[in-house]
C-alpha cells in the first residue's frame, strides 16, 4: 500500500508564503481529525510577480517533496498564482493523488451581487493566466467585473508577520496599498452602479481583511475561497475512501524554505491552538537524482 492510500497519512498545503494559512484554517474547521503538513515557500516568494514557468517548476518540486517525504495523501494547492499555473500538470504529474487548487471565488461573487458589478484583487500572475481568463469570460454576461492586480500586497502581509504584531511600518504599507487599489476601482456601495461584492483573489488578502472591509464599506460583501476549498477537500477524501475515521488527530506540521520564525509568528497569530514550531527544509527545484546502483 502506497502513503498515500492511508488515511492515516497527513495532508499537504503549500502556498507560496503564509497566506495559505487562511485555506488551511478552513481545512481545519471542517476536518478536525486530519493531520495536515504545510510548507510555505517563502524562500521563493512572491509568486504572483513571477512566471508561470518558474511557478509550475516550484509547484512540481514542492508536490515531489511532500509525497516522497510526508507520504502525503492529498495536496492542497493554497495559492491562486500557482493553482493558476500549474494545477493540471500537478494532477497529471500525481495521478493516484487528490489534489485541490484554488482560484477567485468568482462564481459565489455572481450570485452574491445585487448591484452587476463585482470588484476582483489578485496578483498579476493570478489576472494574467489563462485559466483566469477562461473563468472571467465564462461569467461576463452574468456581471460586470472590475478586475485589479494588486503588486506588493501580498508581500506587505508577510512583512507585517515578520514586524509582529507591534510593526506599524508594514501596517502602513498594507494600509496605504489597500487604498490606494480600492480608489482605483472605483466606488463602493449597495447602490446602483457601485461595486457590492469584492472577490478576495489571493490567499493572503484574507488577512488583510478588516482593512479592505473598512475601505469599502460594510455593507460590501468580501468573498474568499477558504471554506468551498475545504468542502472540496472532505469530498475528494470521501470519494476516495481516505477520511480519517479516528478521533484524535489535527496535527501540523510546519515547514519553509525561508526564515522558519515567519511561519510559526503567522500560525500563533492566525491559527487555534498551541504554539507550533516550524522547520526549515530544501526544496530543490529538481528532484536529486537517485544514486547509481554498482553492480553485482
Amino acid at each position: 500500500m502506497s502513503p498515500e492510500s492511508s488515511e492515516a497519512a497527513p495532508i499537504g498545503v503549500f502556498d507560496s508564503g503564509v497566506g495559505g494559512l487562511s485555506v488551511l484554517r478552513a481545512l481545519q474547521a471542517e476536518l478536525p481529525h486530519e493531520h495536515f503538513v504545510y510548507l510555505a515557500d517563502n524562500g521563493h516568494a512572491p509568486y504572483g510577480e513571477r512566471g508561470d514557468a518558474f511557478v509550475a517548476a516550484r509547484t512540481h518540486a514542492i508536490a515531489g517533496h511532500l509525497r516522497r517525504a510526508h507520504g502525503i495523501k492529498a495536496l492542497v494547492v493554497a495559492c491562486n498564482t500557482a493553482t493558476a499555473a500549474a494545477i493540471h500538470e500537478a494532477r497529471a504529474s500525481h495521478p493516484g493523488l487528490p489534489v485541490v487548487g484554488v482560484e477567485p471565488a468568482l462564481k459565489p461573487a455572481v450570485a452574491a451581487t445585487r448591484t452587476g458589478r463585482v470588484g476582483v484583487i489578485a496578483t498579476r500572475g493570478t489576472l494574467a493566466s489563462g485559466k483566469f481568463g477562461r473563468l472571467l469570460d465564462s461569467l461576463r454576461s452574468q456581471a460586470e467585473f472590475i478586475v485589479q492586480p494588486c503588486d506588493g500586497l501580498a508581500h506587505a502581509i508577510e512583512q507585517a508577520v515578520a514586524e509582529g504584531l507591534a510593526g506599524a511600518t508594514a501596517a502602513a504599507e498594507i494600509e496605504a496599498l489597500c487604498t490606494m487599489y480600492m480608489r482605483a476601482m472605483g466606488r463602493f456601495g449597495t447602490e446602483t452602479g457601485a461595486i457590492d461584492t469584492l472577490v478576495l483573489g489571493c490567499t493572503h488578502y484574507v488577512f488583510a481583511e478588516s482593512v479592505l472591509q473598512r475601505l469599502a464599506g460594510h455593507g460590501v460583501r468580501l468573498v474568499e475561497t477558504g471554506e468551498p476549498v475545504a468542502r472540496q477537500t472532505r469530498r475528494l477524501l470521501a470519494q476516495a475512501g481516505l477520511l480519517a475515521s479516528a478521533p484524535g488527530g489535527g496535527a501540523l506540521q510546519l515547514l519553509t524554505t525561508g526564515d522558519p520564525g515567519l511561519p510559526r509568528a503567522a500560525a500563533a497569530r492566525w491559527l487555534r491552538g498551541p504554539a507550533r514550531q516550524s522547520e526549515r527544509v530544501d526544496v530543490p527545484a529538481v528532484p536529486p537524482a537517485l544514486p547509481a546502483r554498482r553492480p553485482g
